[in-house]
Formats: C-alpha cells, sequence, structure tokens
C-alpha cells in the first residue's frame, strides 16, 4: 500500500492526541508539514510504516505524532515509568540527543518519561536512569545492543519502534546491530523507518522485520527549496580561505555552518577562523562527545556564531536561527549537497548556501548542482569595499536604533559634550566598532561567466568556462613516413592530449618529437610515430607493455585482428626480427667477445677460477663482494 503526499500547506487536525496537540501550540505549530499530516491519515493508524521525507520536513515531530496513540493507548497520561515502552534509533549521538529533546517537550503534557543510550557517554548513568524507568528511549545501535548484552535493557513491554536515518545507519554499517535489536524486540510491536531515500537495502530490511507496511512518499517539488537561496563563488585556488572569511564577515547570519571533507581541514579552518576573532566551534568525529555537545550548547546559545563541521558529525542535527551554510569543500555528490544544505532553510526560515569553488573545479561544481536540480547564482567573492560598506551601514543601524538617553547617563554625557566635540564622539565611536570588527581580506576579482553543466559526450565546451563545444583538435604535424599506431582509450574515457602524448612516449621509449598527429575518436585513438622509430616502438611495448593496466597499443593496420594482451600488454603484430629469447642468446654471444674488464683480466677466465665441487665458476669471494 502507497501514500503520496503533496508539498501542500496543512492546518493543524484535530486528530491530534490532546495532551501533544497543547505541546504544539506552545511551540507556535499553526500548521503541519506534509510528512506530519500524512502520519495522521486513518489509514497509517497503528501499521507498520516506512516513509520516505526530504531533509528539515519535521521528521521527528512526524514519528512523535505517528506513535503517540500506540504508545499512550488510549490514556491521557503516561502512567508510571517501568520497562520502554517506545525505542527510536537514530545513527549519531548528536541526532539522538537532538531527537530526546524534540520528544520530551511533544510529550511534556502527557508526563513521559525519556532516557538516551548513546555512545560516548557514561553507561553507568544510563543504566541507572534504565533502572529508574523509561517511557522512551532514545539511542544509537552499539550502545542500545551493548545495553541488552549486559541486561540493562529490557523491550519486553515495547510497543513501537522507530529506526530514524535508516539510510543512513546502513550506510554507517550499523546493519547487524539494527537486526540484533529488532530480534530482541517483540514480534507484535509496530515499527517504522523514516528514510531520506529507500534503497534496496532498506526495501530488505524492511520486508524482514515489518508486516504489511504502509509506503508512504512525501513527494518533494520538482522545484528547488524556496527557503534556500543557492549561490555558486568563483575564486582563486589559493584564496578559498579569504573567501570563507569574507562571506562570514559580509553576511547578516547570526549563525552559520561551514563544512569541509576532512576532520584536517576542520582543525586548520577552525584554528584560522578563532585567529581572525571568530566565535567559532569545531564538530568531527575525532572529538569526545562531551567536547561535541558543548560545541553544539555554543551555537545554541549564541556564545559561538561559527560551526565549521565534517558531514558525519553534523549528521541530523538541528541548529536554531542557522541562515547560512558554506561548503568550503565542493561536495562531491548531489546526495551530499542536500544534505549540508538542508541544514539550513528548516520550519519555514529562510537561508543561505554558499559554494566556495576554486576556478578548476567550476565544472564538477555545475554537476553536482546539475544532478542535484538545483540553480545557483554565479556570485564574487565579497572584497573590502563591500565588506567595509557593510560595516558602516551596521554602525550606523546600531546607532540609529540607541535607545533614548536615559536620566542617570545625562550628566556623564553632558560632561564629554563640554571636553570633546560631537564629531570627536562620533570618530571614537567609530574607531571602535571598527576595531572590534575582523579585517576582511584582498580577494582578486574572478570574471563571472555562465557555468553550465557537462554536456553530451562529443558535444562538450570547456569545463572550466563553459564556453561552446570545441573543434577537433588539428594534428600535431606532418610527419613524413609515420606508422600509424591505435590506443584503446577514446573521448568516452576522457581522453586528452595532456596526458595521452606522455603516456605513448614512455609506453615505446620515444621523445615527443617522435609522435606526430593524434587523433582521438569515440573509443580509440590514433598516433603517428616516426618512421625511423616505429620498429623499436613495437619492439619496446613487446618487452615492457604499455605501463597502463587494461590500456592496449597495437599498429593500426593489424590491430583489429588481435585479441587484447592482459595487464595492459600490446597485442599487436608481432615485431619483426628475432624473438626475445632469440635475441637474448645473441646478445649473450655478443657479450663474449667484448674486451676484458681489468678485474677479469687479473684473475683470470672464470672456470679457471677456484669453486665449490660441481659448481663451477663459483668462487668463495663471491658472499663477501655482495656482502
Amino acid at each position: 500500500m502507497t501514500s503520496s503526499i503533496e508539498n501542500a500547506p496543512a492546518s493543524l487536525p484535530a486528530a491530534i492526541h490532546p495532551a501533544l496537540s497543547s505541546a504544539l501550540e506552545a511551540h507556535g505549530y499553526a500548521q503541519l508539514t506534509p510528512v506530519q499530516t500524512a502520519m495522521l491519515d486513518d489509514a497509517n493508524a497503528g501499521a507498520d510504516l516506512l516513509v520516505s521525507a526530504q531533509t528539515g520536513s519535521g521528521k521527528t515531530v512526524a514519528f512523535g505524532l505517528a506513535i503517540a496513540s500506540t504508545l499512550l493507548d488510549g490514556a491521557e497520561t503516561f502512567g508510571a515509568a517501568g520497562r520502554p515502552l517506545g525505542l527510536v534509533i537514530a545513527p549519531t549521538r548528536e541526532l539522538a540527543l537532538q531527537v530526546q529533546r524534540e520528544l520530551d517537550w511533544l510529550y511534556a503534557v502527557a508526563g513521559v518519561r525519556t532516557a538516551t543510550c548513546v555512545g560516548g557517554m557514561d553507561m553507568r548513568n544510563e543504566r541507572r536512569s534504565l533502572e529508574r524507568g523509561a517511557h522512551l528511549v532514545v539511542g544509537t545501535p552499539g550502545r542500545l545492543r551493548d545495553h541488552i548484552n549486559k541486561g540493562a535493557l529490557d523491550l519486553a513491554d515495547l510497543r513501537a519502534v522507530v529506526l530514524d536515518e535508516a539510510d543512513e545507519m546502513l550506510d554507517l554499517g550499523f546493519k547487524d546491530d539494527l537486526e540484533f535489536i529488532l530480534a530482541a524486540a517483540p514480534d507484535d510491536r509496530r515499527t517504522l523507518m523514516f528514510s531520506a531515500t529507500v534503497s534496496r537495502p532498506i526495501a530488505e530490511l524492511a520486508k524482514t522485520y515489518q508486516r504489511d507496511a504502509v509506503r508512504v512518499a512525501v513527494t518533494a517539488s520538482t522545484e528547488q527549496h524556496a527557503d534556500i537561496d543557492y549561490q555558486l563563488m568563483l575564486v582563486r585556488r589559493d584564496e578559498r580561505e579569504h573567501a570563507i572569511i569574507n562571506t562570514l564577515l559580509h553576511s547578516d547570519s547570526k549563525s552559520a555552518l561551514v563544512f569541509c571533507h576532512t576532520r584536517e581541514s576542520v582543525r586548520h579552518l577552525t584554528a584560522r577562523l578563532g585567529n581572525r576573532g571568530f566565535a567559532v566551534v569545531a564538530l568531527s568525529g575525532e572529538l569526545a562527545q562531551s567536547e561535541r555537545s558543548s560545541a553544539l550548547q555554543a551555537m545554541r546559545d549564541g556564545r559561538a556564531h561559527v560551526c565549521v563541521a565534517t558531514d558525519v558529525a553534523a549528521r541530523g542535527i538541528d541548529l536554531p536561527n542557522l541562515d547560512l551554510v558554506i561548503h568550503a569543500d565542493v561536495p562531491s555528490n548531489p546526495a551530499t549537497l542536500l544534505h549540508r544544505s538542508g541544514r539550513t532553510g528548516r520550519a519555514g526560515r529562510k537561508g543561505v548556501c554558499v559554494l566556495i569553488v576554486p576556478e578548476h573545479r567550476r565544472g564538477a561544481a555545475a554537476r553536482v548542482l546539475s544532478l542535484a536540480k538545483l540553480n545557483a547564482a554565479t556570485v564574487p567573492a565579497p572584497g573590502i569595499a563591500a565588506i567595509e560598506a557593510r560595516y558602516r551601514e551596521q554602525i550606523l543601524e546600531a546607532a540609529v536604533s540607541t535607545p533614548p538617553v536615559e536620566q542617570h547617563e545625562e550628566p556623564f554625557i553632558a560632561e564629554l559634550l563640554e571636553k570633546v566635540t560631537p564629531e570627536q564622539l562620533a570618530a571614537a565611536y567609530l574607531r571602535q566598532q571598527l576595531a572590534s570588527r575582523p579585517i576582511p581580506e584582498d580577494v582578486a576579482e574572478i570574471p563571472i561567466r555562465p557555468i553550465t553543466p557537462r554536456a553530451p559526450k562529443g558535444e562538450r565546451g570547456s569545463e572550466r568556462d563553459g564556453s561552446a563545444p570545441r573543434e577537433p583538435r588539428e594534428p600535431r604535424s606532418e610527419m613524413a613516413g609515420g606508422v600509424w599506431f591505435k590506443l584503446s582509450l577514446g573521448r568516452k574515457q576522457r581522453a586528452d592530449p595532456k596526458w595521452l602524448l606522455p603516456m605513448i612516449c614512455k609506453a615505446g621509449g620515444v621523445t615527443k618529437k617522435d609522435v606526430g598527429s593524434i587523433k582521438i575518436d569515440e573509443t580509440e585513438t590514433r598516433f603517428e610515430i616516426a618512421g625511423d622509430k616505429a620498429d623499436a616502438y613495437v619492439e619496446h611495448l613487446a618487452e615492457r607493455g604499455t605501463g597502463e593496466k587494461g590500456v592496449t597499443i597495437v599498429p593500426l593496420d593489424g590491430g583489429s585482428s588481435h585479441r587484447s594482451a592482459p595487464r595492459g600488454k600490446p597485442a599487436g603484430a608481432k615485431p619483426s626480427g628475432p624473438k626475445p629469447a632469440k635475441r637474448a642468446a645473441e646478445k649473450r654471444a655478443d657479450w663474449s667477445d667484448r674486451p676484458a674488464r681489468a678485474d677479469e683480466a687479473r684473475k683470470g677466465p672464470k672456470a679457471d677460477r677456484p669453486g665449490k665441487p660441481g659448481k663451477p665458476g663459483k668462487f668463495k669471494g663471491a658472499k663477501r663482494r655482495d656482502a
């Protein structure tokens, strides 16, 4: 069974449990999101659910509404807390703690008692919380399994299990832990799985551990998120950090999240921003749980305004008033881009998403945006003049909005005006304000040209500037008497003369001047070798191969009649002349005619030198010489 809900506004339904309804109203919920509305559908009541919804759609409140009737079972409030009635499993510590906070206020009127079981926290405290009793337990897969194994967590009374971000848990390798937990839960429980996408592993997990699950697909609009303004900022590759600093300075954001690919990048950028005067915290997997919790709390209470994080560390977190997301590194795929960007523009709030893109990565950024079906305005990095103008606006706004003079301040203000002029006071105020703000960085102006995604093969322009499709390259030179060869790479493999030429030279032991025309076709490349070097080129290939796994080079006149050799060995026409073994024998014969070395002349013929019995020619000094 499948239920599909369009993204349309929904009013607060009367079907919500009274205790939850009052909590929603207290938190300013005038209407529900589509996924939350779907949970109240009569067709979904009491059923196992497999739900897919986009990031930031309010899934925590959604499954809180979905399991309310199951947990409360007709009662207005919860009874005495004992063994848990509900279990929520999340992929990361931060998401688990966030889910607990959401469920705490949602079920507060109903008298809920919650407990958490997450990695990195003191297991003894968690065990004591479980012993005191809890209606709802929220945890990460590994820690929940530990408590079950140690007998601290008893699932005998469990009525509902929720898997939040199920796709992410499978990606992080928690499949065995999930299967263990689900197997330990009662068979008559409800199982709800929430996932951004329903991949094959998710479908298999649902088929095994759910009963006649109702598929709820909250369809996203074909247009991009209206509450997020996407910007692509082109910079020089050595000015990426300068652009990040200037973007933060130019923005009016109260809370910003900067994403990096690696922990090392997080450490470096955090230190750089801290040195420049930003109130910044870091969030990465190498930090202890206490440090990560402290960083998030600093963002929530306003002590920090910038958080530098890796993707996994920031999975599922929801920071209030987050209105700016900066991609310090170009996202590697559309899923990463959407996940990162979805941290802002949540619950009707507006947000800005900025991709900091070095010039040489503009094509990659355009492709990721195209695959994600997003449109981004190409903007320059804010310069010093723009930031200083913004500073002046902010200072003027602060001065204009200053409240009227209070009575206890009048004497001192009068004293100031007696000793200094109003212009001097204004100058002192201006200098004080400017001194408290970081100095902007100098960034180069990058010409803004249209950025288009990669065109179909055979019709591609330049990835860097989005120019028109390029014409076929002219031959490198006209070479009289040249011999043509065929290489098993073409446009389909993104062959380019810039790296094909060194490969061709290395494979045959020739120099650039020995290579003539290079013609790249769809699946192969033809190139010309000087006639006087062709035989040696074939012999070099026969002895050493191309040096590249899976790449073959054969003479053009006979290449199609030969099978490709394994591991890049050429499979073309056999080189003329004697076979390699015969050539080696001839070389050994030639060596007998060479002049004797001085040491050989001194010691005499090798056969006449003393050696061990049965091993002519081997002498006792061999080991000593090798040593």
